[in-house]
């Protein structure tokens, strides 16, 4: 009785994987524009892709939305309060890891977009970017900022 569980168990948890899979490669996109931005055109639009989030950089995204999203985009799209981190400025070897840690911690000063200062994230912990920035970063990979 007990092995017929074990299988229908295991049977299942690879299904779930399976379909896990296929879901990952259907990417859902959102259009957003670059309010704020000092260069260029600041009502260019962008296609931000969405695709399923891998389950280990899920902690990471809910912690995003719900510390980041208001200013940054729910996807790192940009709003009206901030800019938006699936852009180039924002890549790896521009603003490194520790640009993240620095401002989401104690804030930083304007310097690409028109937004203001960056106050320091309220309640915000050296755990929690560490749980967003790897999101951040899959979520720049998947759009194509390296």
């Amino acid at each position: 009785m007990y092995k017929l569980i074990i299988a229908i168990l295991l049977a299942l948890l690879l299904a779930a994987c399976n379909n896990q899979d296929a879901d990952s490669k259907n990417k859902v996109t959102t259009t957003s524009t670059m309010p704020g931005h000092k260069m260029g055109n600041s009502n260019q639009s962008f296609v931000v892709k969405t695709p399923k989030v891998p389950f280990r950089y899920g902690l990471g995204k809910n912690k995003f939305q719900k510390m980041c999203g208001q200013c940054h985009g729910q996807w790192g799209n940009g709003s009206e309060q901030g800019p938006p981190l699936m852009h180039p400025f924002y890549k790896p070897s521009h603003h490194g890891d520790q640009a993240f840690y620095s401002a989401a911690l104690r804030g930083v000063r304007a310097h690409h977009w028109n937004f203001g200062d960056m106050p320091p994230v309220p309640g915000a912990t050296e755990e929690d970017i560490s749980n967003i920035l790897p999101f951040i970063r899959w979520l720049q990979r998947e759009n194509g900022i390296n």
